[in-house]
């Protein structure tokens, strides 16, 4: 995939934060077709394509539920009869919510692991067939640090983060005969709306964890992704690649 040209991507979660860098990455890449799928802001969304436009490339956003898979796999399916191909997924789309394990509610638990881990598993097994058929493709999943080392209130969303871990490594080895590569990459505490609202004495107290002293940032996760996706990593799958700065070694 060198260069990315006449490629198509999708990337979940891409109308905000890391997706969004994500997305624009492959664009300024080359990446001839970029689609990003969003949940509920419209409006982040289209600024994502007029970035995405603005570098050159087709740009489009569709609206869907990841953790519906029927959503996933007719999404999927229109961007093969629409565009003839599918070369990339990124699994980006994500939900967190925080609770000490004694009062997660079930419907919590069940989002996140309805979004983060299912979700992920419904999109891969929709690209799985027509990226066969062509012959090869990359798929990469944004797990979390927190899914390597567990953190505290996060018992849901780490154990779905965990659960992407063992999802790409199985899927890895399921789809290699067929010039499939599967990773993943694991981001630390990245700047994003999320963590900016995060008060000071937090923040000092996350960066006092991270050997490199600052958060990271979107576009420093984009450019793993790129990495994984293209030709420099072609004898490379089943791996988590880490950006956390060194907080988890």
């Amino acid at each position: 995939m060198s260069g990315f040209k006449d490629k198509v991507v999708l990337v979940t979660g891409g109308s905000r934060g890391i997706g969004r860098a994500c997305a624009v990455a492959f664009a300024k890449a080359g990446a001839s077709t970029v689609v990003i799928s969003y949940a509920g802001n419209e409006a982040a969304a289209q600024e994502t394509v007029a970035l995405l436009q603005a570098e050159g490339a087709k740009a489009e956003a569709i609206r869907f539920d990841v953790s519906d898979s029927a959503a996933c796999a007719s999404a999927v399916d229109g961007i093969v009869k629409g565009h003839g191909r599918l070369d990339v997924l990124v699994n980006n789309a994500g939900v967190a919510v925080d609770g000490l394990v004694m009062r997660v509610k079930d419907e919590d638990w069940d989002k996140q692991l309805d979004t983060n881990l299912k979700g992920a598993f419904s999109l891969i097994r929709a690209v799985s067939r027509p990226m066969m058929k062509q012959k090869g493709g990359a798929i990469i999943n944004i797990t979390s640090v927190v899914g390597e080392m567990g953190n505290g209130g996060q018992a849901a969303y780490s154990a779905s983060k965990a659960g992407l871990i063992g999802l790409t490594k199985s899927v890895a080895r399921e789809l290699s005969s067929r010039n499939i590569r599967v990773n993943a990459v694991s981001p630390g505490f990245i700047g994003t709306d999320m963590t900016h609202q995060i008060n000071d004495e937090m923040r000092q107290k996350m960066l006092e964890g991270i050997p490199l002293g600052r958060l990271g940032n979107p576009e420093e996760v984009a450019g793993a992704v790129l990495f994984l996706a293209g030709d420099a990593a072609s004898y490379i799958t089943g791996e988590v690649l880490k950006v956390n700065g060194g907080m988890y070694m």
